[in-house]
């Protein structure tokens, strides 16, 4: 049958428009992988307050969600997968930074803490003798000063950022002292006696310490180190754990066992790992 013509000047009829063949669907827009995108952001912002000393709970905290969500857009369906690896490396990386980052931050304030700075001396001013002779110019070179074979006498101050260490006096006989102090206290062991040492301590850091951070002891001519502690006795003016602001100052004594005929020197330590100085009595 034929379609008879429109008349002239009419418009055209508008044909339907064409069906698919059944069972073929239109193809369906690609999807945006959104957790991709939203894991590569996440990854990004994290890796960048890993760098940042003072923010790094926060990288710590976003850049395992970047690298979850990383992980899971892989396996979702959806264009622009990259996305999700780039993520998923920027999570891998910005972890090993930030642990690098924490690692330098605490070794800065432990060293700020307990190093102490570079420790300096200053000797109670000597006048020469009338009959001084003068240096002879053949005489071999001499340890260095304050170590245990040239010692630093008594008086002089060990200073650093955070203490100044002056060693007063040592009594070596030592033994009435730590009887009169307290009944209970030991005698010396056998073959050996008890030296006082007295010495002040004065706080220089910034904020507080405690007198137990500087560390005394004697090292006898055998080389053998004498603590305080191997032997303890209480004394009157016995040290304690004071707690010291800056300028503050705390004298006391403590007691060794040394051997017995042995010419022990004392060894300072300003600080938990600062340099050793020797004193000699």
């Amino acid at each position: 049958m034929s379609i008879p013509n429109p008349p002239a000047g009419a418009p055209a009829p508008q044909l339907p428009p064409p069906v698919p063949p059944v069972g073929v669907q239109p193809p369906a827009p690609k999807k945006t992988n959104v957790v991709a995108m939203v894991a590569m952001i996440v990854a990004i912002v994290g890796f960048i307050f890993a760098c940042i000393p003072g923010a790094l709970i926060v990288g710590w905290i976003l850049l395992p969600i970047a690298f979850i969500l990383s992980i899971v857009s892989l396996f979702l369906k959806g264009d622009r997968k990259w996305m999700g690896i780039v993520g998923l490396i920027v999570a891998v990386v910005g972890t090993i930074v930030g642990f690098i980052v924490f690692f330098a931050v605490v070794a800065t304030s432990f060293n700020n803490a307990f190093g102490g700075g570079e420790t300096t001396v200053s000797q109670p001013v000597e006048k020469p003798a009338d009959d001084a002779k003068p240096a002879d110019d053949k005489k071999p070179a001499e340890a260095a000063q304050g170590t245990r074979e040239n010692p630093y006498p008594l008086s002089s101050q060990i200073s650093n950022d955070d203490w100044t260490v002056v060693v007063n006096s040592v009594n070596t006989d030592g033994n009435p002292v730590v009887a009169d102090a307290n009944q209970f206290n030991d005698q010396a062991p056998a073959g050996s006696h008890y030296e006082i040492v007295n010495y002040t301590v004065t706080y220089n850091g910034g904020k507080k310490g405690l007198a137990a951070e500087v560390q005394v002891a004697m090292v006898t001519s055998a080389g053998n180190v004498v603590n305080s502690y191997d032997n303890l006795v209480m004394l009157k003016d016995g040290f304690g754990l004071d707690e010291m602001y800056k300028g503050a100052s705390a004298t006391g004594s403590v007691a060794f066992a040394v051997p017995d005929g042995d010419a022990a020197v004392v060894r300072v330590t300003p600080g938990l790992l600062a340099d050793e100085v020797f004193v000699k009595p």
